[in-house]
């Protein structure tokens, strides 16, 4: 265990308290996506309160936070700070009651349910820790509180905004997320570890007319749900089978009355890959299918594109990743360990690509580990409620203390070190 992290582990316990109370806060007030104005308040007072230079509004709602501490690498620290407009059914006694108006301006419920106030809780708690013990590391911290990472938005909206050119350039980046795994553990992979997502909105144009004459019209219906099964194609015949590809069909909207055949329909699509090359052909696969299912119906029209979001793939830089991981094993022994890819997207690597720097991604599970150990033996690990369900709820102890071990084992492992990245 390095100096820091052997050090700091005396001094969690007492913090501990004060993280739940944020963490609570933070649950109990969650922010939609680009609307996370408290969140960022809170966020940047904390950080100005332990003596960190703090910029806001970076990227709209995004704060930064600098703490310069004598020569050394430049460690960057990222948590994401949005949640999601899911009516929380977790029964927790701080369990989230928020309402707010989304982008389409309808009135939903809010929570957060994929744990991003774990992750705004974990680097209050590391920069705090950072900060009152400055004597055990040298360099410069950037802690970067993140907007709008469910929509793809907030890391490209701080880069847009001038962070690379405003803030130093970090040696390495760092960033973790809560999923469903045993509490207390944390999971590490070399090279790719979150796959590309991509998400898209197709209109198919018909003719509308009287439910009694369908003969008149051109149905938009018809032509969505052929459109939707020749879509499923491409993954089972178009993709090989040594690759892997999701293609899910989230929405389907059509028509308002039953004796009325409407003018369009409306596809929402949602796609993983792990390989640029699959994500091309699997995107280029869509169009074809859309345009061929709309003339095989003889549309009036082309269907109309329009790109919802796109996040480029996570991919682990091997030798950051093999630091880490050493820290990791310093830290936690046989709780670390190497974990497959997961099917899921982040917007986090954006700031790596643009920066053209080294970045480190992993998983801190956050299950109950006797709940995770029963459904693993009987085969039933999907049926425990995961990111983005209504009923995801992490196990606040341990969750919370192994993840701030884990974000301040990882900085330690450049910062107690005091050799930057060769960038070459």
């Amino acid at each position: 265990m390095d100096p820091l992290a052997k050090a700091l582990d005396s001094h969690l316990e007492a913090l501990l308290p004060e993280l739940e109370a944020i963490y609570k806060d933070l649950h109990s007030h969650p922010e939609l996506s680009m609307q996370e104005v408290r969140t960022a308040k809170l966020a940047a007072e904390h950080l100005a309160k332990h003596g960190f230079e703090v910029t806001t509004g970076v990227g709209g709602t995004g704060v930064v936070g600098l703490l310069r501490n004598g020569p050394g690498p430049t460690v960057m620290l990222r948590a994401d700070m949005d949640a999601l407009p899911v009516t929380e059914a977790t029964g927790l006694p701080y369990a989230s009651t928020a309402r707010a108006t989304n982008d389409e301006g309808a009135d939903v419920g809010v929570s957060h349910a994929c744990g991003h106030d774990l992750h705004v809780t974990w680097l209050m708690g590391a920069t705090q820790a950072l900060s009152q013990h400055r004597d055990l590391w040298r360099g410069t911290l950037l802690a970067v509180f993140q907007p709008g990472e469910e929509v793809g938005r907030g890391a490209q909206g701080m880069v847009d905004d001038g962070m690379t050119a405003r803030f130093p350039r970090p040696d390495v980046i760092l960033g973790q997320h809560v999923m469903v795994g045993a509490a207390g553990t944390v999971g590490t992979r070399s090279g790719t570890i979150l796959s590309a997502g991509d998400s898209l909105q197709v209109r198919l144009f018909g003719r509308g007319s009287h439910g009694s004459q369908p003969q008149t019209s051109i149905d938009p219906v018809v032509m969505a749900a052929s459109t939707v099964l020749r879509l499923q194609t491409i993954v089972s015949r178009e993709v090989g089978p040594l690759d892997s590809a999701v293609l899910t069909i989230g929405a389907l909207q059509a028509g308002t009355k039953e004796n009325i055949i409407p003018e369009d329909a409306t596809l929402k699509l949602n796609i993983r890959t792990y390989d640029e090359g699959v994500r091309d052909h699997v995107l280029s696969a869509v169009k074809r299918i859309c345009c061929a299912e709309c003339a095989a119906s003889n549309a009036p029209r082309e269907p109309e594109f329009t790109p919802l979001n796109s996040y480029p793939m996570t991919v682990n830089d091997d030798a950051a990743m093999a630091r880490v991981a050493k820290a990791f094993q310093a830290q936690f022994g046989e709780r670390a360990y190497e974990t497959a890819p997961a099917a899921a997207s982040e917007d986090f690597s954006v700031f790596g690509r643009t920066w053209k720097t080294p970045y480190v991604f992993w998983f801190v599970g956050g299950t109950d580990p006797e709940v995770y150990a029963r459904a693993k033996a009987e085969g039933q690990i999907n049926r425990i409620p995961s990111n983005h369900s209504s009923r995801f709820a992490p196990m606040l102890h341990p969750t919370l203390k192994t993840g701030l071990q884990a974000m301040l084992a990882a900085a330690g492992a450049w910062l107690c070190d005091g050799e930057p990245t060769d960038h070459a």
